[in-house]
């Protein structure tokens, strides 16, 4: 599968556009909209590249993703789970409670929970990361 225009649309909201490297709440460089490789404190797009960034940064993820057939049982758990990863990593992703849950085919309940517990960054719970985590949890059931 890949990720839906709904998708790239919330990314770009989540991850907001900048043209100019900024380190990120981890410390990261990151440029255009949420991309790491290769960023450096020189780094700088217009919104083209950052697009093209972002759809490079996704075809891993939705590799990944592809190949686990309760995620690509709709678009929207595809979705769901995509900007989990693209937010965290694959890493985090299976090896978190919330894969577990899902290849036990837990009810959605129990997997729009465990959505919403992660929103911690540095310790402490962040708004945007709510934010985030309820549009999954939503997402998660739809279509």
């Amino acid at each position: 599968m890949k990720a839906s225009d709904i998708l790239i649309d919330k990314l770009k909201q989540f991850e907001g556009y900048r043209a100019k490297a900024y380190r990120c709440p981890a410390g990261v460089w990151t440029c255009g909209y949420g991309h790491t490789k290769g960023v450096t404190a020189r780094t700088a797009c217009d919104k083209t590249k950052a697009l093209a960034w972002l759809r490079s940064d996704l075809a891993p993820i939705e590799s990944f993703l592809s190949a686990i057939p309760e995620v690509t049982k709709t678009q929207g758990r595809f979705d769901a789970c995509a900007d989990f990863c693209f937010n965290l990593g694959t890493g985090a992703f299976r090896g978190s409670t919330l894969f577990k849950l899902i290849q036990k085919k837990a009810s959605v309940a129990a997997i729009q929970a465990e959505f919403l517990k992660w929103i911690y960054a540095g310790g402490r719970p962040m708004e945007g990361l709510k934010s985030r985590r309820r549009w999954e949890a939503g997402r998660w059931s739809e279509k």
